[in-house]
């Protein structure tokens, strides 16, 4: 029997197709088996806390989803407020003051002139 890699998810098709099975034995009325795991009432148990945990993980995607989501918004409020603050300093001190230095803008004094196009 080949190694089981359970660190990755099954194909979706995977899935489906086991749960034809699972759902086809439940019309064999004769099946019994001593092997426990892999017996009606184990089948029947692991399908159901399947069922549960994909619920679980379905919630938890869509929390995540919005928490990201509020995430987002507030970063964007954040850096606008600050985009804010920054025109509020350039225009209160000045853009060559060390105020708005201070705040991460560039002095006007610091930037390169721009040279004139030579003929």
């Amino acid at each position: 029997m080949t190694i089981q890699d359970t660190t990755r998810r099954l194909r979706p098709q995977a899935i489906s197709q086991d749960i034809d099975s699972f759902h086809g034995l439940q019309t064999v009325s004769t099946y019994n088996t001593t092997h426990a795991d892999a017996s009606a009432a184990n089948l029947e148990e692991v399908y159901q806390a399947m069922l549960i945990s994909q619920q679980t993980e379905t919630e938890k995607l869509a929390l995540y989803r919005a928490a990201a989501d509020a995430a987002r918004l507030a970063e964007w409020e954040f850096h606008n407020a600050v985009l804010a603050m920054k025109e509020v300093v350039r225009g209160q001190y000045g853009s060559d003051s060390d105020q708005a230095q201070a705040v991460g803008l560039k002095k006007k004094s610091d930037r390169k002139p721009t040279d004139p196009v030579s003929w």
